[in-house]
């Protein structure tokens, strides 16, 4: 990068950053009283909630999804892409069918799961809810939409930044099992742009980064929506889902979540399997 790129990318930042409210700027965070601090975040997300929708936002209870998954290889080159329809159920239930045929599929319902490929339905393995159930705990909508007042919730308010070349402020939350998340909120729009999410395994006390990305808004049914997610762990690209079909509300059977759903989709692929 020469110098001429570093002094002007400094300049954009020093711009950015002057647009960040006067009182987040004439306090620094760390100077902040714990009380002073954690009303100034809560506020920030009370904020958020209200840019995304407010009670169209909290009122969601169930969502479908539909459009194309980024698949990633270990060095983090793209391998490709397949597409995929989501169905979620709030708090704890989720489906998710890839490709047009729909004979691969995954479903999570609260501790119990089951998946559907080419061989049959066969329950979800331990390792693998336990990665779901721990997805639900870095869930920053679930965050926003259930979890602000759980108790041993604890906030701070981390102060301003630049996230993507756009102002923003930091909120750091941190739960009962010190998990903690930072969110990144836009100063101009007050949307979530960036959720940070840090974590020790309890047994070996590796540490684990994760990084979370939210793009495209669009209001859907009065909800602020990202058509595009992404999400890096340790530095290396996970996945990237680009939606084009999105609904909220459908009133979507708990059917669907069963593992009922998965044998009688198994029948139908077996029986056109015999034909």
């Amino acid at each position: 990068m020469t110098w001429v790129k570093r002094i002007s990318f400094a300049a954009a930042a020093a711009a950015l950053l002057s647009l960040v409210p006067d009182a987040a700027r004439a306090q620094s965070a760390e100077t902040m009283l714990p009380a002073e601090s954690e009303a100034r975040a809560r506020r920030l997300l009370d904020e958020s909630i209200a840019a995304l929708g407010g009670q169209a936002y909290l009122g969601v209870r169930d969502i479908y999804r539909k459009g194309r998954l980024a698949q990633f290889g270990n060095n983090g080159e793209l391998n490709g892409y397949v597409k995929f329809e989501d169905y979620v159920k709030l708090p704890d239930k989720n489906r998710t069918e890839y490709a047009d045929k729909k004979n691969l599929m995954d479903i999570f319902n609260g501790n119990q799961g089951w998946s559907l490929d080419r061989g049959g339905v066969t329950e979800m393995p331990a390792d693998a809810l336990e990665r779901f159930q721990e997805s639900l705990k870095k869930d920053v909508d679930i965050l926003l939409r259930s979890r602000l007042h759980e108790e041993g919730l604890r906030l701070r308010y981390a102060g301003p930044d630049v996230v993507d070349l756009k102002a923003v402020e930091w909120v750091e939350v941190t739960d009962r099992e010190r998990r903690i998340t930072r969110i990144a909120v836009e100063t101009a729009t007050r949307l979530p742009l960036q959720a940070v999410y840090q974590h020790r395994h309890p047994e070996t006390r590796q540490r684990t980064e994760e990084v979370e990305l939210f793009s495209n808004y669009h209001d859907i049914q009065g909800v602020q929506t990202p058509l595009q997610t992404a999400r890096e762990r340790n530095g290396r690209r996970i996945y990237q889902a680009f939606f084009e079909t999105y609904q909220y509300n459908a009133s979507l059977p708990d059917f669907l979540f069963s593992r009922e759903s998965l044998d009688q989709r198994w029948a139908q692929l077996d029986k056109k399997k015999k034909k």
